[in-house]
């Protein structure tokens, strides 16, 4: 049998004589929306992502709040800044980020997707960008001057599926795209049978746990829900299917920043090469 070809995109950016430096994925844990306003070490530590890191040609991201029956990918060339929340700030609903989407790159990797690695993926022209999408971006590259192309989370998609599909786009990284889940390592803001103390401690064993399994064991890491305290940190799993999306693209994780927020809200932020 033919072993099938990795993606590769090179051609809808630069000519293929050009050396191009290789990407890191990133996972990036966007907290609440109001991360757009702050001034932390969450926020700093994503501007120095954008200055330290090479220009990308573009931005491949999947967030946790665009959850679809099956795989979408969004083609908007010009998707508008969703304001998806309620009740917060009034300056956050005045903010845009007007970074364009890439209708080419979102057509040639759903094209591609199928012809070699036999997934099928929908294309969604009307998406907007979504505050796990904008928020982050808003302090990597404030410009908004690299395109972006987000992928839903399919709602059957586990650990496991999120890590082939990042897995799938791992070349890309070579291309100068950068590859991005956004999410959140912890996210039961809910959890009110914990004190505080005790959720603090519960959310860093956790964390602590499965950045190990990380770094040393990925189907252990990929089995997440094994650990006893995972339940009590999240009542739901699509906060942390982007970080196995960014694992798949780069498997070899270093951390970039820690930090926790509202006792169980961890805000890490991890590279993977």
């Amino acid at each position: 049998m033919t072993p099938k070809m990795p993606l590769s995109v090179r051609h809808l950016f630069t000519d293929t004589q050009q050396k191009l430096a290789t990407l890191p994925a990133l996972f990036i844990s966007h907290g609440a929306p109001t991360l757009a306003l702050e001034n932390s070490a969450t926020t700093h530590a994503l501007a120095r992502i954008g200055k330290n890191l090479p220009k990308p040609y573009a931005i491949i991201i999947l967030s946790a709040h665009w959850l679809s029956p099956a795989l979408e990918i969004n083609s908007n060339p010009k998707p508008d800044t969703w304001h998806d929340f309620q009740g917060l700030e009034p300056q956050l609903y005045q903010l845009n980020y007007p970074a364009l989407g890439h209708q080419p790159l979102a057509e040639s990797l759903a094209q591609q997707l199928y012809d070699k690695k036999g997934i099928t993926a929908y294309l969604n022209p009307l998406r907007p960008y979504d505050h796990g999408v904008w928020t982050p971006l808003l302090h990597i590259y404030p410009e908004a001057d690299v395109p972006i192309v987000q992928l839903s989370l399919p709602k059957h998609f586990d650990a496991t599926a999120c890590y082939q599909l990042g897995a799938c786009l791992a070349p890309l990284r070579q291309e100068q795209v950068l590859i991005i889940g956004s999410g959140n390592m912890s996210h039961n803001l809910p959890a009110t049978h914990f004190s505080a103390d005790n959720k603090t401690h519960s959310a860093k064993a956790f964390k602590t746990w499965l950045l190990h399994q990380l770094k040393t064991n990925i189907p252990q890491a990929l089995d997440w829900q094994q650990h006893s305290i995972s339940q009590d940190m999240r009542p739901s799993a699509e906060q942390l299917m982007p970080l196995f999306f960014a694992l798949g693209a780069g498997q070899r994780v270093s951390v970039v920043s820690e930090r926790m927020a509202h006792h169980n809200l961890n805000m890490d932020i991890y590279r993977f090469d």
